[in-house]
């Protein structure tokens, strides 16, 4: 079996920030620069700044009844959203939900059959032969991802098999330079210097950048030369506005397949680029005080797994402060310890008191953001806020009933917080041996391998002749055979029935979790599972079923736990409404968020404008003049076309029936259930193509035709009503 690289969401790469001597910092800007930084934007409304800030697993719902949820642990946060502007409490992860999918998402106003990134945070390709690759999702938006066997095609491939548009386009043309901080594929991922590796691509063969690199490569693993590249080059970048002085050293920004072009941009990347630009030296300090910086006290990345809120807010802060009113900005998980960077991983339960303490240093740190901010002249009557997080989570281990966290520490033993490891290959061998003899194994003429997860996707292959179709006689016996799994749970000694859904490509269509651009990346079937259990084939000394104490927060499920997220939008046009329960995804912030900021995309956004949460001031005339039906025809729009909308959770369960039905000899259940629910889908695309072309059509300034429109939500109507009925 293959390894399965990077499927786990808090490790993007090598993380945390430490304590250093003090250095002394460069004086913040004037508030009088701040303010003024973003009077080269032509945005609309009286904005000049925007602040986008996207949390990892951070949640607003309890994870444990007595034990105040993370929101609620961060009250400056919380009543600066509730206080000035609208909590949305019932927005929606996409699926697969992980880190690199959901960010991805949300930049982008895509669904990830839109955006490539199915399954995150690493892909699995199957090649001609029948053998797998595990290209990691997270790369500079223009990465190329190549194996043996397969087309070269971009990461960050659209339906038609080129690079996506990249979010931060729309910002540059009109005038405004953008910040990344740690946010997914905006910034430098790796430290390549082969052909296609971002250091070449961004700074050259050759290059002074290029020359540190393969020095800091060549260096042992473990040393601070080795981390050095990384530290100086990846996770930060300025992308800048066409002859913008910022970038004038800078290097060039190119996006060669961005529709309409994208010459004569050039952009900053690395803290070693960045830091002396915006403070005033080589070192940052963090918002609590302490110097960013990597393991070994080199200034500069601090990790991804580092990106704490002290961190990213000290970043956010000094781009807005520095001439960069955009700012898109990634926070790092509270509910995993991170202490020093290099520290052993190791997970929290709820109310456990380091992830108290986390969520407290969260809560200091955004004092003194908000703080720091208004000093700048940065306020909500200026300033577009945004908050919102990639994904929900699971909690795998015991439920405390005898604290509350805050005043009574939760108090975890041995074995009391962890996920439940199992190991695929290991349960199939001793359940199911003439399965196991089909794909484990030298002699066997086919494999299979997993995407690790709650959720896992499965890619079968025959040997020498590539991947199995979703009808053949030997995935069918499969996914039969699987959809009986079982483990004995280390917690309860209790035996659980895995699957709680599985859907089949024609299943994972309804969840936008198919590409035409990379048909290789494509799973031969994706497996819900009890969200206790991660099911994985890598390493291969995985124990069959044990408590992993390392991870226990589960995502990438169909569970409403892990799909029902949150979204907080504060500034002007931004209705005070506290909180909201309309139905929204993460596709739906960047529609609305341009039209509020009077900008356009290049592209269709999958997303709508949630204008029940906006003044009608503040948006253009054509979203306003029948606001009432848009409203309507977004709400039906929303449950035919997202994932954890109503078409889609049926659709799940449709296909989980399907699946399981029949046998060698007769499958005829199968081929009727898939006959439906693909006509149904087809159904559903074509609707869902008209209406979000008339929904993003209004954001663009295009009048609707209310008659079509109602026409269009009674069609929805229907076609929910008669997909209900596949059901038994």
């Amino acid at each position: 079996m293959s390894i399965n690289l990077l499927t786990k969401t808090c490790f993007r790469a090598m993380g945390g920030a430490i304590a250093l001597a003090a250095i002394a910092v460069a004086a913040t800007p004037s508030a009088a620069s701040a303010a003024d930084a973003g009077s080269a934007c032509g945005f609309s409304g009286g904005i000049r700044h925007v602040v986008y800030i996207q949390f990892d697993n951070t949640h607003l719902l309890r994870d444990n009844p007595k034990v105040p949820s993370d929101l609620t642990q961060m009250p400056h946060l919380l009543n600066f959203i509730k206080n000035n502007g609208t909590l949305f409490n019932n927005d929606h992860t996409i699926l697969i939900s992980h880190t690199a999918g959901g960010i991805l998402s949300s930049l982008t106003g895509l669904y990830p059959d839109r955006h490539g990134q199915i399954v995150s945070n690493s892909n699995v390709r199957i090649s001609s032969t029948g053998t797998f690759s595990f290209p990691s999702s997270f790369g500079y938006w223009t990465d190329p991802v190549a194996a043996t066997g397969t087309p070269t095609v971009p990461l960050m491939v659209g339906p038609d098999g080129k690079t996506v548009p990249a979010p931060w386009v729309a910002f540059t043309r009109a005038g405004c330079n953008v910040g990344g901080v740690a946010t997914a594929n905006a910034v430098l991922e790796n430290t390549g210097t082969g052909a296609t590796g971002d250091i070449t691509k961004v700074f050259g063969s050759g290059s002074p950048e290029f020359i540190e690199a393969q020095s800091s490569n060549a260096a042992a693993f473990g040393t601070a030369a080795r981390a050095l590249a990384q530290t100086d080059f990846v996770g930060f970048a300025i992308h800048c506005a066409q002859a913008a002085s910022m970038c004038a050293s800078g290097h060039d920004d190119l996006l060669p397949e961005e529709p309409g072009g994208y010459t004569g941009f050039k952009g900053l990347f690395g803290a070693k680029a960045i830091n002396p630009l915006v403070a005033g030296g080589p070192v940052l300090n963090d918002l609590l005080g302490q110097p960013i910086a990597d393991p070994f006290g080199q200034p500069g990345f601090p990790g991804f797994d580092g990106m704490s809120a002290a961190v990213t807010l000290a970043y956010v802060a000094a781009m807005q402060e520095s001439g960069v009113p955009v700012t898109f900005a990634y926070i790092s998980d509270a509910h995993d310890f991170h202490g020093v960077s290099g520290n052993q991983h190791v997970a929290f339960g709820p109310g456990d008191p380091g992830y108290v303490q986390q969520l407290r240093d969260y809560d200091a740190a955004f004092d003194a953001f908000f703080k720091r901010l208004a000093a700048d002249g940065l306020n909500k009557d200026n300033t577009l806020f945004v908050f919102t997080v990639d994904e929900g989570d699971h909690f795998a281990g015991v439920q405390k009933t005898n604290c509350n966290g805050v005043s009574v520490p939760c108090v975890y033993g041995p074995n009391e917080v962890g996920e439940i490891n199992a190991n695929i290959d290991t349960l199939i061998t001793h359940q199911f041996p003439t399965l196991a003899s089909s794909f484990l194994g030298a002699p066997a003429p086919n494999t299979f391998t997993v995407h690790g997860d709650s959720a896992p996707t499965f890619y079968l292959a025959k040997k020498g002749a590539g991947p199995l179709s979703q009808t053949d006689p030997i995935t069918r016996n499969f996914e039969r055979t699987i959809a009986g799994l079982t483990a004995v749970n280390p917690y309860t000694t209790q035996t659980d029935i895995l699957m709680e859904r599985m859907a089949d490509q024609t299943g994972m269509k309804a969840m936008h979790m198919f590409t035409t651009g990379d048909p290789n990346r494509n799973p031969t079937f994706v497996f819900f599972a009890n969200p206790d259990y991660f099911i994985t084939d890598f390493p291969a000394s995985t124990c069959e079923t044990c408590i992993n104490p390392l991870f226990a927060w589960n995502h990438g499920d169909i569970q409403q736990e892990i799909g029902q997220t949150w979204l907080g939008m504060v500034g002007p046009g931004v209705m005070h409404k506290a909180a909201s329960d309309v139905w929204t995804d993460h596709v739906d912030v960047r529609p609305t968020m341009l039209a509020l900021l009077g900008l356009n995309d290049s592209y269709l956004h999958d997303g709508r404008v949630v204008v029940e949460a906006l003044f009608p001031s503040a948006v253009p005339p054509t979203l306003r003049t029948h606001a009432g039906v848009l409203k309507n025809l977004g709400e039906v729009y929303k449950q035919i076309n997202a994932p954890f909308g109503n078409f889609s959770l049926t659709a799940a369960a449709a296909s989980t029936t399907a699946l399981v039905s029949g046998s060698d000899s007769d499958d005829s259940t199968y081929v009727s259930m898939e006959s439906q629910m693909q006509a149904l889908i087809a159904e559903r695309d074509v609707l869902a193509l008209r209406m979000k072309t008339m929904l993003d059509g209004a954001l663009n300034g295009h009048a609707i035709n209310v008659a079509q429109a109602n026409q269009m939500i009674a069609q929805g109507k229907d076609l929910l009503n008669r997909t209900k009925a596949l059901l038994p």
